[in-house]
């Protein structure tokens, strides 16, 4: 058994810009900070083992005050990146609407082999991450993991661990700064707490990424991951 701590990176400029950030190194604002300062002194006491982060400047931001908190030795991990948006990296929706109509229809379809130019399809990012996941699980059973990592790939794990298609939009809240926490039991994933904010209490209200209310007959307004 394997238990692994998830947490999404704090919130970014590009967050409040409604941009696509993908693999941009971009680094998190004043609110981003204090989200990650909050994790930290959420996790104070518990016992974590390892620290894993993806290499972006954003999580790793996010993962310093934890690290720092727990004393751990953290390591960076580029499978755990967010999902490469290709040409649309960085691009606010509005402006992708504008420059690339034909990609933005195909991408609210929200159809598991689609990509954008140069980018990752879900099918090919949500194996990624889980290659990523299960070899950290594969190399440390019986212990606690603190994954710091983004949207996207929490998105991937969750559907997983619901057995959810890879096709249609995200049904699960990821927010700036939540806490998650997944079990693993040989192939078995249970989630055991999912998306806790109870640590960010009294912070300005989050942008809110909800795909559910992207239609494709009638294009409205999609946040960035």
């Amino acid at each position: 058994m394997t238990d692994l701590l998830l947490i999404r990176h704090g919130e970014t400029d590009w967050n409040r810009e409604l941009r696509f950030q993908g693999q941009v190194d971009v680094p998190l604002n004043a609110t981003g900070h204090e989200q990650a300062r909050r994790v930290a002194e959420r996790l104070a006491g518990e016992t974590v083992h390892h620290l894993y982060a993806s290499d972006l400047l954003r999580t790793r931001q996010t993962a310093e005050p934890v690290r720092q908190q727990l004393v751990l030795t953290g390591a960076n991990d580029v499978a755990l990146r967010e999902r490469n948006f290709g040409r649309v990296d960085g691009m606010r929706v509005d402006d992708i609407k504008g420059q690339y109509p034909d990609a933005w229809a195909q991408w609210v379809r929200f159809h598991e082999d689609f990509s954008f130019d140069g980018g990752e399809s879900t099918r090919q990012f949500h194996a990624r991450v889980m290659d990523a996941i299960r070899r950290l699980v594969a190399a440390h059973p019986q212990q606690t993991l603190l994954v710091v990592t983004h949207g996207g790939v929490l998105d991937m794990i969750y559907r997983s661990a619901r057995a959810l298609p890879l096709s249609g939009p995200r049904t699960c809240s990821i927010p700036n700064g939540g806490l998650s926490h997944l079990r693993f039991s040989g192939d078995v994933m249970d989630i055991i707490d999912w998306a806790d904010t109870r640590h960010l209490a009294g912070l300005p209200p989050q942008p809110v990424y909800d795909q559910t209310r992207v239609a494709v007959a009638a294009p409205a307004s999609i946040g960035p991951v």
